[in-house]
């Protein structure tokens, strides 16, 4: 698969439309001084075909690598990154040492699952996703911010929380008119849902700009802001 430029400075590398493949868009935004990675890709094969994509369409390497919260389907790639530094809010740290922590195996996986059933979703997707854990690792972050953080590169990295995930930031490409939304205006993860949660439509209209033309969440299509506007205003 190869990467879609969409505005500017800003490339993705869709995700897959398959919800049982949990499988993100990750990101790119190129610059020669060393290019932003938004999130790492749900596995290191996935990373790695980010890579040869990233290869193949002669883009500088990337020199930064942001996550957009800690949920494993956006940090689980970092490990074939290496020598990139790992931008999270400093909430996301606590979670990943714990996550790094674990015993990680498809036998791990499948024992999880057997003890706790709501975890088939995410364990199975995790199972499929790995094709060897030699040399897995997951990776906490390196430099981590509280409210928000501007790269070198002038990208914006910005809390905003929500209830998906308390570490959920944004980022802000403002040359290119780009917000990567990551999952933050998404209900909770699976297991965690209860019938009454759904979209934080309230948070998604917080983020609308004028300014902004492009709005990207990981697991749905690009949207311009007057499709934005108009989903939400249905909504």
């Amino acid at each position: 698969m190869a990467l879609r430029h969409l505005a500017g400075r800003v490339w993705l590398f869709p995700g897959d439309p398959d919800p049982f493949a949990v499988r993100p868009t990750v990101a790119v935004v190129a610059d020669d001084r060393g290019s932003v990675l938004v999130d790492a890709g749900q596995s290191p094969a996935h990373a790695r075909e980010v890579r040869a994509a990233l290869a193949a369409a002669g883009l500088p390497e990337p020199r930064w690598l942001v996550y957009t919260h800690h949920h494993w389907d956006h940090v689980w790639g970092a490990c074939a990154w290496p020598g990139v530094e790992i931008v999270g809010h400093e909430s996301a740290v606590a979670p990943l040492r714990a996550e790094a922590a674990r015993p990680w195996s498809h036998r791990y996986l499948r024992e999880q699952v057997r003890e706790n059933p709501l975890l088939g979703h995410s364990f199975r997707a995790r199972a499929l996703a790995v094709d060897s854990w030699d040399g897995f690792a997951v990776l906490p972050p390196t430099r981590t911010f509280t409210d928000e953080v501007t790269l070198p590169t002038g990208v914006v990295v910005r809390h905003v929380g929500g209830r998906h995930a308390p570490d959920s930031a944004v980022v802000l490409v403002p040359d290119s008119g780009v917000l990567l939304l990551g999952d933050c205006w998404y209900p909770p993860p699976a297991h965690l849902r209860t019938p009454e949660d759904g979209p934080d439509l309230a948070l998604a209209a917080s983020l609308l700009d004028d300014d902004v033309a492009w709005y990207v969440s990981a697991h749905d299509e690009p949207l311009p802001l007057a499709e934005a506007r108009a989903a939400l205003a249905g909504g």
